[in-house]
Formats: C-alpha cells, sequence, structure tokens
C-alpha cells in the first residue's frame, strides 16, 4: 500500500511540475504586475495624501494673507501654491480667494489674472464656472463687455445656467442691447425656479424693460432700444 501512494503521489508531483513548467513563468508575471499594481496604487495614494496635506498648509497661508489685507505676501503666497501645488482643489481655491483680495485692493489686473487660471486649469467644472461668473463680472466692470461675453459663451453647467444668463443679460444691457439683454434675462428667470429671490431680482430686471416674464412679451420696447 505504501509503494502505491508512493507512486501516486510521485506522478501528482511530476504533474505539478509538468504544469509548473508549462505556465509557471506566466504566474510569476502576472504576480508581478498585480503586486506592482498593488504597489504602485498604495504609493499613488500616499503621494496624494502627502500633497493635499502640503497644499492644505500653503492655502492656510494665502488665506492669512488675504485677512491680513497684505497684497505682496498673497501675491507671493499664489504664486508658491500654483507652481507647487497647481493640480489640487486646494490651488484653486486659492486663487479664487486671492482674486477677490486683490480686487479689493486695486488691482484688477492681477485679480482676472488669477480667475483666469482656474477657469483655464480647473479639473473640476464647478471651479471653472464660478471662476468664469466671476472674471466676466470684472470685465464687465471694467467695461471689457465682448470678453465678458465671450467667458460667458460656453456653456455651463446646469447649476450654474441661470446665474450667466442673468450675467449675460446685465452684459448687453450695459452694451445697450436691450432686447438681446431681455432675452437672456428671460433665460435665465426659466432657469432659476429652485432660487425664488434670485427669480425675482430678474423679474425685476425684466419689469424695468417692459417685459412681462410670466408671458415673455414687450409691454413697451422691441428691438435694440436705448
Amino acid at each position: 500500500m505504501a509503494k502505491a501512494l508512493d507512486l501516486e503521489e510521485q506522478e501528482q508531483l511530476d504533474q505539478i511540475k509538468h504544469f509548473w513548467k508549462q505556465y509557471g513563468n506566466l504566474i510569476s508575471w502576472v504576480l508581478i504586475v498585480i503586486l506592482g499594481g498593488y504597489a504602485a496604487w498604495n504609493g499613488y495614494q500616499y503621494w496624494q495624501r502627502d500633497q493635499a496635506a502640503k497644499a492644505a498648509v500653503l492655502f492656510d497661508e494665502v488665506e492669512r494673507a488675504v485677512v491680513s489685507g497684505d497684497v505682496v505676501r498673497v501675491e507671493r503666497s499664489l504664486a508658491d501654491m500654483k507652481d507647487k501645488f497647481g493640480g489640487t482643489h486646494y490651488a484653486h481655491q486659492a486663487a479664487m480667494l486671492a482674486a477677490k483680495a486683490l480686487q479689493s485692493k486695486d488691482k484688477a489686473d492681477a485679480a482676472r489674472a488669477a480667475l483666469k487660471w482656474v477657469v483655464d486649469g480647473a479639473p473640476d467644472p464647478a471651479y471653472r464656472d464660478i471662476a468664469r461668473l466671476r472674471l466676466s463680472a470684472l470685465l464687465m466692470d471694467a467695461g471689457s463687455h465682448d470678453e465678458a461675453l465671450t467667458q460667458l459663451s460656453a456653456p455651463f453647467t446646469p447649476a450654474m445656467a441661470g446665474l450667466a444668463a442673468d450675467l449675460r443679460g446685465d452684459v448687453l444691457h450695459a452694451k445697450g442691447q436691450k432686447a438681446e439683454a431681455a432675452s437672456a434675462y428671460q433665460s435665465a428667470w426659466q432657469q432659476l425656479t429652485d432660487s425664488p429671490d434670485y427669480r425675482r431680482l430678474v423679474q425685476a430686471k425684466l419689469n424695468a424693460l417692459g417685459l412681462d416674464p410670466q408671458v415673455a412679451t414687450p409691454a413697451n420696447a422691441s428691438g435694440n432700444t436705448k
């Protein structure tokens, strides 16, 4: 019986050796790829956490500079943030925060540049939309109406589309294109159903142009009137 078992075990060993000889290299490479991918994934996760932690510290520096009103420090810390952590959400938040502070200190060009950087590079569409709205408002204030309309011409996310239409109406109204402004306001009014307070503001703008948003018909104006 012992010899029979030995022969059976030897046959099994021979089968295992044959199988490993035929598929051993393939199995080894598959394991290397799987384990290597797992190690790379863990390494990337660690790197992301490390980058986020460092970016958070630098964002705090930007925030402190904004609170203190130190424009030179705001610009320097924002430049560091963009250079070292430009791909993080913290960098885009910092740029929008810095833009507000720079605008309040009469550094409109620097404010617009910070917002343009977010518009051009933020991976999150929400950040891009907010930056485009703010940039468009600054361009309108500067009298750069066509540039503002260019920023507002690209599609916005549904959550921001109504706000963009309202701002487009403001820019067109500033250009004296009242009929086009009314159309933009009407579009905004239709999209802002979830924001009743803001919708009433848009309705007031339409009423001032002689329009009833409920029927979208001009009461006493048509065409490009001034």
